[in-house]
């Protein structure tokens, strides 16, 4: 696909800090970003991405500034070329419920790393909280949005979570997991009145929490 010279701007505008750590000798950065770490339901998954060093992809941003259809096609062209390498980690709710999700947020980091085919040098993580790392390791507040290999993770996370919410949808059709996959919304949370929670609900989350003592 073409990529317009304003696009081409804005991607190179986003690929400052891979240059910057590039040109101080790093050679395989890894942007790391989570999906599902808010919701009421379904697994934390987290994902590391090296891109090439000319890696562009028109269009690629922070997932949620994307349609489902956009971020499905950055999907397909993310793991389909064959220059970028890329890693997910995926924590299940009882993980969740163990461990607190924090905790099994930068696990499923951990794991999307060690997935990874390469071992990076240099690590970008979204957010302010990270792992414990051996390598260079830097946290960048919406970092999804400042940084072209985490956009590219936020869309693999994203892309991977929503796939298995659809699954799990098939499995327990009350909830309408295909629609908020997984999110407290009011259609949610109406359908857990009604049915109560599934083994997929995390149940150290309120208010399933609290449903779940005064039974």
């Amino acid at each position: 696909m073409s990529i317009s010279p304003s696009e081409l701007s804005r991607l190179q505008a986003i690929s400052i800090h891979e240059k910057e750590l590039s040109n101080a000798g790093y050679l395989r950065i890894a942007g790391i970003d989570e999906a599902g770490r808010g919701p009421l339901a379904g697994p934390v998954v987290a994902a590391a991405c090296i891109l090439g060093k000319d890696s562009l992809f028109a269009h690629l941003n922070d997932s949620k500034q994307l349609t489902a259809k956009i971020r499905e096609r950055l999907y397909l062209e993310i793991t389909n070329d064959p220059v970028v390498q890329f890693g997910i980690g995926i924590i299940d709710v009882e993980t969740i419920d163990r461990i607190n999700i924090l905790q099994a947020t930068l696990l499923a980091m951990q794991k999307a790393v060690q997935a990874l085919k390469v071992s990076p040098d240099c690590i970008l993580i979204d957010g302010k909280q990270a792992p414990c790392f051996a390598i260079r390791t830097l946290t960048l507040i919406k970092g999804d949005s400042l940084s072209i290999s985490i956009a590219a993770a936020s869309i693999l996370a994203k892309v991977t979570r929503d796939r298995i919410m659809d699954e799990l949808d098939y499995e327990w059709p009350h909830y309408g997991f295909k629609k908020h996959k997984g999110y407290g919304t009011e259609e949610h949370l109406t359908a857990l009145a009604k049915f109560g929670p599934c083994p997929i609900h995390r149940k150290s989350f309120e208010p399933i929490k609290s449903w779940i003592l005064k039974t």
